[in-house]
């Protein structure tokens, strides 16, 4: 069984026709959509969406991720080899930090000879990164179909700051529960603070806990989500409503004390 994954910002219509082209190549791919409501162009949210489930997939599994804003233009198509596992998309950042989670990466550029003839200016995603991915789940070595390079845009989720009595972040994420991920890491975090700890954000404290429930019924709450990053939460609601912040925004949080 050859599993490809697909993340994009494509919304409901547009990633049939992906699927169309992988299955026209390789009947017995099992596709399996991770999002397809990434926001529009938000190549750091998509990054983060492929590098929170890439550690749950098979050795073998093909990621394919499409957050193109630069569809058309000279920006490379690449395949990244990282342990057991492949990413197809876009040479912007996009598929690297899933990459890098996985350990060393290798980065190859995709050659025109396994392209279709007639390539979308639009829509790489159908002509270009949907094959690439079926014809390496087909059993094709990625150096049949690509080329080596060292020369790509990295994207990683540095940034932050944390001193003692502050914390400067950006938000990474909003999930469908209005979950707000920054891009702190767990293990970053839990050095500097320890449950427990009053923080204070656009005027609102709220508990560094370690469940959603530590808190009330509409109780803002601080935690590590189960993605590894610092989040911002309200139990049963939407601190993204609550606090008027989504993807990219800068977000400044005060260290208070200890409860």
């Amino acid at each position: 069984m050859s599993v490809i994954t697909l993340t994009t910002d494509f919304g409901t219509l547009y990633p049939a026709s992906m699927k169309g082209a992988i299955l026209s190549i390789n009947p017995d791919a099992t596709i399996v959509d991770i999002s397809h409501s990434v926001p529009p162009i938000d190549i750091r949210a998509g990054a983060f969406a492929i590098y929170s489930v890439v550690r749950h997939f098979p050795p073998g599994t093909i990621h394919v991720g499409v957050i193109d804003p630069g569809v058309g233009t000279d920006r490379k198509a690449i395949i990244v080899r990282a342990g057991d596992q492949c990413f197809v998309g876009p040479d912007n950042g996009l598929l690297i930090p899933g990459a890098r989670l996985l350990g060393e990466f290798q980065v190859y550029e995709i050659q025109d000879g396994i392209l279709p003839e007639s390539i979308s200016s639009t829509f790489h995603g159908r002509d270009i990164f949907a094959p690439a991915a079926a014809h390496l789940s087909a059993g094709r070595d990625v150096q049949e179909i690509a080329s080596k390079t060292d020369d790509y845009v990295d994207l990683d989720f540095s940034g932050y700051t944390i001193e003692k009595q502050f914390i400067e972040a950006i938000v990474v994420y909003v999930d469908d529960f209005g979950n707000i991920i920054t891009n702190i890491p767990a293990e970053k975090l839990l050095d500097k603070i320890e449950p427990g700890t009053i923080l204070s954000v656009s005027g609102r404290q709220m508990p560094f806990m370690k469940i959603y429930s530590d808190v009330p019924k509409w109780g803002i709450v601080a935690l590590v989500g189960s993605h590894g990053f610092f989040e911002i939460s309200v139990n049963q609601g939407s601190a993204s409503r609550l606090l008027h912040l989504t993807n990219g925004n800068s977000i400044r949080i005060g260290i208070m004390g200890s409860l």
